[in-house]
Formats: C-alpha cells, sequence, structure tokens
C-alpha cells in the first residue's frame, strides 16, 4: 500500500534520531564518518539516503539498512508520480492485460 505524500527520510531521521539524542549534524556526521555536509544535504532534504549511507545509519543507530532505503524508494516514487501526466510514453500492451 502506497503511503500518501511519504516524508523525505532525512526528516524522520533528524526528527526520530538526532534530536531525542541531542545530537547536532556535525557530531552525527562525524560518528557517521561522512562530511558535515553530506548529513546536512539529507536532513534538509536535499539529497537522497544512498545504499551506503544506509547501511551507516543502520549501524549507527541499529536500524535495518531496508527501512532507511525503503523510505527512501517511497519519496521518490511519490515525487515520480506527481509528474507521471507530464511523461510521453506510448502504451506497449493494453492497460487490461498488464498484473503487476
Amino acid at each position: 500500500m502506497k503511503m500518501y505524500n511519504p516524508p523525505h527520510p532525512g526528516e524522520g531521521l533528524k526528527e526520530l534520531c538526532l534530536d531525542p539524542l541531542g545530537l547536532t549534524i556535525t557530531e552525527a556526521a562525524k560518528a557517521l564518518g561522512v562530511s558535515r555536509k553530506t548529513l546536512s544535504s539529507i536532513v534538509n532534504c536535499r539529497a537522497p539516503i544512498t545504499p551506503e549511507m544506509a547501511v551507516r545509519l543502520s549501524i549507527a543507530f541499529n536500524t535495518s539498512a531496508e527501512s532507511w532505503l525503503g523510505q527512501q524508494s517511497s519519496y521518490d516514487l511519490w515525487q515520480a508520480e506527481l509528474g507521471r501526466s507530464q511523461l510521453h510514453v506510448t502504451p506497449l500492451i493494453p492497460a487490461t492485460k498488464v498484473a503487476v
């Protein structure tokens, strides 16, 4: 089931992981082994959580990498669906034959 307008996972990272622990972006970036700029871009919803970052987050916060990637995938798909009407695609098979 698709979530309605899912948040960017950076929002959850800030609200559910960084803020409760009182961590600054600088402190968290150091612990994650990434630059402050990289983590800031994610937290400020300007960059995606990559598979490598998902693994780093899973280690740091005792979560699963799959959960981080799932959040990112849901967000990305929602954003792509917003532009569906602008895509110029020719259906190759009748819509009634599609079973996904």
